[in-house]
């Protein structure tokens, strides 16, 4: 019979879990890149492994089809790019060579806190994650308060403040721009 866990015990081992533990001695890249781009939970880093190896797979398959096939694999390819494109996950859409080599920190990269960074709205991920999560930045007309999510290339540019935001009337004073309108608001 195993003894109840105290309660330092328990926040010490929250987030292990010990059924689906993983021995492998792997994961110091794994780390490095939940580090980096300030990924809050592991799990959605294994998903855009996962993806980013379908999409590898998929574009090998494509690239391995006869020449009989030609004008099914021409049409595919233009399709899969289209869409990574569109996702902003590969640069070009001129050859499958770049689906090829796709790798997690491409979806990585594209996640609303490294956009911050990237639109200069966070000086760092860790403050637009702060960010995201406190509620101070919507994408189109709805609020996200999920780091997690993956901003497609058509909705960037729609990446703005909530109104109400104290960020955003700190940014407005500072820039002088801010209206007599607000003021009273």
């Amino acid at each position: 019979m195993v003894r109840k866990l105290k309660y330092h015990e328990q926040k010490l081992l929250r987030r292990l879990d010990l059924v689906n533990w993983e021995a492998s001695g792997g994961n110091l890249a794994e780390v490095r890149a939940l580090r980096r781009y300030q990924v809050g939970r592991r799990e959605d880093y294994v998903q855009y492994k996962a993806l980013a190896r379908a999409v590898r797979a998929l574009a090998r398959r494509l690239r391995d089809l006869g020449p009989a096939s030609a004008a099914f694999r021409a049409r595919c390819a233009a399709a899969l790019l289209e869409k990574l494109y569109g996702l902003g996950l590969v640069n070009s859409r001129q050859s499958l060579a770049v689906c090829e080599s796709l790798s997690a920190a491409a979806f990585c990269r594209r996640r609303l806190p490294c956009l911050l960074v990237k639109l200069r709205m966070a000086q760092n991920l860790r403050h637009a994650v702060t960010f995201v999560e406190q509620g101070h930045v919507r994408v189109g007309p709805e609020v996200v308060t999920d780091p997690a999510l993956l901003v497609p290339r058509a909705v960037e540019d729609f990446i703005t403040w909530v109104d109400a935001s104290r960020l955003r009337q700190k940014v407005l004073d500072y820039n002088q721009e801010r209206d007599d309108f607000d003021l009273a608001a």
